[in-house]
């Protein structure tokens, strides 16, 4: 009789649910081996859920393949509330039907896991652009247009042109048709993978800013108004890195 560590290594070899393997351990009583078929089924399981859900986050991409158009940019923002830092955006191109588990909107993602899916997407982007602009200009302008720059800059960034672009909740003055979609990071997988590398980039700047702004936690933060940034700013003052048009920091400056 096999041990229940060989019987472990078997079903790790199993990769589909009806694999008649289930059918004849079924038999053996052993509550060890009922445990790992069981377990062995769910990661089954899990596995045929992830891929329906990312062949529903291509539904937007499959409908422009119909079409012949191949080279879709995917574009996102990150940093559009924050009280400090710049807005980040990313365009990236994937190659047709690409699937990368576990993507998805970024804030959706756990933090633990960015990184990682960051760099499967840029392992396999055709091409990826940044687009970054900074509080200095986004007062200026207001952070709607500032974002509307910023995805033109990733645009401009990438060496592949776009034969369309999907765009999530903006719509962009430039000659390349596009959709764009509310809530896109969760609708196109296209607009999901710039959606990680944008925040990817946004956080590791922050993160950089932490060290030379300490006390306002930014690497923790991100900019965002958190207790311990409001506390920061009434301890401490505004950074020039902060927003001057935003509350508080420009009440701050008008008092």
């Amino acid at each position: 009789m096999a041990t229940i560590k060989e019987i472990d290594a078997r079903l790790t070899a199993v990769h589909k649910v009806s694999d008649p393997l289930f059918d004849t351990l079924a038999q053996d009583t052993r509550q060890g081996v009922q445990k790992l078929i069981i377990k062995r089924k769910r990661q089954l399981q899990a596995v045929i859920d992830e891929d329906k859900r990312l062949d529903q986050l291509l539904a937007y991409e499959q409908e422009l393949y119909i079409n012949n158009i191949m080279l879709i940019a995917g574009i996102d923002e990150v940093g559009r509330g924050p009280l400090a830092g710049p807005v980040v955006t990313a365009a990236v191109i994937l190659p047709e039907n690409c699937k990368i588990a576990g993507l998805n909107d970024s804030k959706q993602i756990p933090k633990s896991q960015h990184q990682k899916i960051y760099d499967a997407v840029m392992a396999v982007a055709l091409s990826v652009g940044i687009g970054i602009v900074d509080n200095h200009h986004i007062d200026q302008v207001n952070i709607y247009e500032a974002t509307k720059l910023a995805m033109l800059a990733a645009i401009n960034q990438l060496d592949v042109r776009p034969q369309h672009l999907l765009v999530d909740a903006m719509t962009l003055s430039v000659d390349i048709p596009q959709t764009s979609l509310i809530k896109g990071d969760a609708k196109s997988m296209s607009i999901a993978a710039a959606s990680i590398v944008a925040k990817v980039t946004r956080d590791k700047m922050m993160a950089d800013y932490d060290s030379q702004y300490p006390g306002y936690d930014f690497s923790s933060n991100a900019g965002y108004g958190t207790k311990k940034h409001l506390e920061a700013l009434a301890r401490q003052g505004f950074t020039d890195i902060h927003r001057r048009s935003f509350e508080p920091i420009k009440s701050m400056i008008d008092d």
